[in-house]
């Protein structure tokens, strides 16, 4: 089977570009998640993306957005794809539609469902019967709605992608794997072509050279570099070589890097996350880009050209520029190859180090020139234009900018005899004998042996000469992306704006409504050992933990793998909030003494949406709940008498302290042997790990240990344990110790999934003026450790807003869920919280025309006391 798609089918790649229709063209696509929006806004962003100039959304479809449990679909409401699909297409947009199975998206375990994680001969990414299975149910529920709606006969789906980044991941049988999500997609008719994005370059492993799977990539390189080009023209020609197109389907969302990326020969670009949204309820994960891992916040936002809340940013008008540019040129471009500049290019300036060039369909080329200092005045604030000498001639370049000059370009097709032999500045629009530019400083123009300097122009105030004949004329690039048409005299139409309605000021709210009581929690029955949230029906929501406990004697429990955020009490003390992604914890108790209840808090925030070995919890398909509670009966130190083993060791093996072995081969793996014994189950702790060290017990398979979880449960009796790591003189003194434990057994457990809180948060709460506790209250409000308050705020007198409003809690030792509309709308940590990455994670968005806010206020265990200061409303202007 050939790597191009089916003859016919209305869009054909091969190395010249994408056809569709049988047009040739460059694509500009911006990602767009309908999960991640009020279905109320679904038209105006798909509009507001079709106006920035791009022509396609990509659009994952997570599976566990809509199976809620299993075998318990859902297609409705907010999760009505293919009513998505449909306005798309009356938009007048493209779709790449991405299903997975795995989607990454930082999104609640990559849209795997958790519940997967309790097949233990289940393996999640594999070429597995029971995963295939899975997948397979999913696709039948899926994929029928794209087949429906493919390019050109019913819909806007021109592309369609398997899996995501898979060369990430430890796939056994990459070919068998893609294979059987390829024949999936065929069997339901998918006829337009199926694509595998590399997320690190790596082809093969995220196709599996399957044929029909035709290889994308994702590129998320430093904005600064000066080496972008010639890595992405190396793509580019190896793909050309397969006569297939570069097809870049994530990178970075700054049109300077999107302009040598379209130069270097991409023929798809699409930024990845250009229109922000929200992760709503309990869906986003834990794991990407932490140290090691963290948490993703609701805001989805990494500053693309639209905020999370619909506000269109700078970029934006720079990919209407970019559009323009792109659009002017035509055929010309998409049919281009990829190239470097055919005369000599220098720069006074911070620049690529090989730029790239497109070869243009009918002659010339177009060359990218990247100034990459920033823009604003000359000195340490920033960095003046500067000039770049293109065969000869010295042209003016702004800082921060990347121009699309132009060379040795025929212009007949735009009404004119001769050869633009070189142009500065991007070309935006060029017909009847008129070119028109856009740029911010003086434009060079080259036209046969005439050289013409047009002044850079004014905001309002085009520049035009009139040279050989032909018309040009400067446009400042805010009059560029207004641009309806230039006359024949250099006239230049603008299309009208509106100025932009300043925001409301902020609303400090100081009074609420308590309810008297939460939700009642649902039983989940005695436990011997404490289940996984998941084995108890919840995938996303919270649970508790419930034993007693005698402390005679103990000073410190151990809890392993507990995920993820875990307000654990002792004897009524409740302890910090751990947050660990399932490392091994001690908790000194030697507060407590005697028989006490042991209470356990566990809130899922999000299942891990990548797969890091580090840490329990951050491993794809890992489970989420307290895991197991320890109490720890003693504590030997096991540092000495390890027997060393090397290439170089004799025997009898010496005895050294574990780490302690001196050698000049420094980085050369050594191995460390000791028994361990232990009348009960123990764990051994191996502090001051620096590098990942290779464990085995009893000569068994090899675990790696890493400094984050340096942990080893064994269970009673002697074992005979390897410990395996680089020599390193410089390394951090490592040490072992054994510590004796006795699991806490006999739990009592209750649950509150996330629908059994929404349905509490939207219920009215009529005021018992008999209730004391229902009353209304004025903030701040001060908790307990541990306590909880649900809170009714009244926004009936707040201004309304076209874009909603954020909700900011300011406070200490809290932690804030809030409500509106029937939907969770997120979580805010203040104080004592792991690290958060995306938009701005202090804030709740309240869309427009959502009604009720409802909170829970939790109180933490840390310094001071818990306490809601003030909440402010916010209405959003960015």
């Amino acid at each position: 089977m050939s790597h191009s798609t089916i003859a016919g089918t209305g869009v054909d790649l091969d190395a010249r570009g994408i056809r569709i229709e049988g047009t040739e063209r460059v694509v500009l696509c911006a990602s767009l998640f309908y999960f991640r929006l009020p279905r109320e806004q679904w038209r105006a962003r798909l509009e507001q993306v079709r106006d920035s100039g791009y022509t396609c959304v990509d659009v994952y479809l997570p599976w566990n957005f809509h199976e809620l449990a299993p075998g318990r679909w859902s297609f409705e409401g907010r999760r009505d794809v293919a009513a998505f699909l449909d306005l798309a297409q009356e938009t007048g947009l493209y779709v790449i539609a991405r299903p997975g199975p795995y989607i990454c998206s930082e999104w609640d375990g990559g849209a795997l469902p958790a519940w997967l994680g309790l097949d233990p001969d289940l393996r999640v990414r594999q070429h597995e019967p029971r995963f295939l299975a899975e997948v397979a149910a999913w696709f039948d529920q899926v994929l029928p709605l794209l087949a429906e709606r493919q390019y050109p006969a019913n819909g806007p789906v021109v592309m369609v992608q398997l899996e995501n980044e898979l060369d990430f991941f430890d796939c056994e049988d990459r070919a068998g794997y893609l294979t059987a999500l390829r024949d999936q997609a065929l069997r339901h008719g998918i006829t337009v072509p199926l694509i595998a994005c590399s997320g690190q370059g790596d082809i093969e492993g995220a196709t599996g050279d399957v044929p029909g799977v035709i290889p994308a990539c994702n590129f998320y390189p430093d904005d600064d570099s000066p080496d972008i080009e010639p890595e992405v023209r190396r793509y580019a020609q190896v793909l050309a070589d397969r006569d297939l197109p570069l097809l870049i389907t994530e990178t970075n969302r700054r049109h300077r890097t999107l302009r040598r990326l379209l130069a270097s020969g991409a023929s798809l670009i699409a930024p990845y996350l250009q229109s922000s949204g929200w992760n709503f309820g309990y869906t986003p994960s834990t794991g990407n880009w932490g140290d090691p891992g963290n948490f993703m916040s609701h805001g989805y936002d990494f500053g693309g050209y639209v905020s999370s809340t619909g506000a269109e940013r700078p970029e934006y008008a720079q990919a209407q520029l970019l559009a323009r540019a792109i659009g002017t040129l035509g055929s010309r471009l998409a049919l281009a190859g990829s190239s470097v500049p055919r005369v000599p290019v220098t720069a006074d300036f911070p620049t690529s180090s090989s730029p790239s060039a497109r070869d243009l369909d009918g002659g010339g080329q177009l060359i990218a020139v990247p100034h990459l200092g920033p823009a604003g005045p000359a000195g340490p604030a920033g960095t003046a234009p500067g000039t770049a000498v293109v065969n000869g001639v010295p042209v003016a370049v702004a800082a921060d900018s990347c121009p699309l000059m132009l060379t040795d370009v025929p212009l007949r097709p735009w009404g004119h005899d001769g050869t633009l032999t070189l142009a500065s500045a991007d070309l935006v629009a060029a017909a009847d004998g008129v070119l028109t530019f856009s740029s911010e400083v003086p434009v060079t123009v080259v036209l046969g042996g005439n050289r013409v300097e047009i002044p850079a122009p004014a905001v309002g105030a085009p520049e035009r000469v009139t040279v050989d004949g032909l018309t040009l004329v400067a446009l400042a690039p805010g009059d560029a992306v207004r641009l309806r048409a230039t006359e024949r005299d250099g006239t230049v139409r603008l299309a009208d704006t509106s100025p932009l309605p300043s925001a409301a000021p902020p609303v400090e709210v100081r009074d609420v409504r308590r309810r008297g009581a939460g939700p009642r929690e649902e039983p989940a029955g005695a436990h011997e050992l404490p289940p996984a949230l998941e084995a108890l029906g919840v995938y996303r929501g919270r649970g508790t933990y419930r034993t007693t406990l005698d402390l005679t004697g103990v000073d410190e429990l151990l809890l392993v793998g507990a995920a993820d955020i875990v307000d654990l009490s002792v004897g009524g003390r409740v302890h910090p909030t751990i947050a660990g992604f399932g490392a091994a914890q001690r908790i000194d108790v030697r507060e407590a003494g005697g028989r006490v209840g042991v209470e356990a808090v566990v809130e899922i925030w999000g299942h891990a949406n990548f797969d890091d070995a580090r840490l329990p919890a951050l491993r794809l398909g890992a489970l989420r709940g307290l895991g197991s509670l320890w109490t720890v009966r003693d504590v030997t130190d096991v540092s000495a008498l390890w027997t060393v083993h090397g290439h170089w060791a004799g025997l009898p093996a010496p005895v050294r302290g574990l780490g302690g072995w001196s050698s000049t081969r420094v980085g050369i793996p050594v191995t460390y042997r000791r028994d361990i014994r232990s009348a009960t189950a123990s764990a051994l702790h191996l502090p001051g790990v620096v590098e990942p060290v290779r464990v085995s017990v009893d000569d068994g398979e090899p675990r790696t240990v890493h400094r984050e979880d340096p942990w080893v449960l064994l269970p009673a009796g002697t074992h005979r344990v390897s410990v395996t790591l680089p020599h390193h003189p410089s390394g951090g003194g490592l040490r072992a110790e054994l510590l004796g434990l006795e699991p806490v057994t006999d739990w009592t457990c209750a649950v509150q999934n996330d629908d059994v809180l929404t349905r509490f948060a939207a219920e009215a709460d009529p005021v018992d003026p008999a209730d004391p506790e229902r009353c209304d209250i004025r903030l701040p409000l001060v908790l307990e450790p541990g306590e909880e308050a649900w809170l009714d705020v009244d926004l009936s007198q707040l201004p309304p807003s076209d874009k909603g409003f954020a909700v900011r809690p300011a406070g200490t030792q809290i932690r804030v869920t809030g409500w509106a509309e029937g939907e969770c709308l997120g979580r805010i940590w203040a104080d004592g919280r792991p690290a958060f990455s995306g938009g701005d994670s202090n804030i709740l968005w309240v869309p427009p025309g959502w009604s009720g806010l409802t909170l829970l206020v939790r109180g933490t265990a840390g310094p001071g006391n818990p306490e809601l200061r003030t909440l402010r409303l916010e209405y959003p202007d960015d």
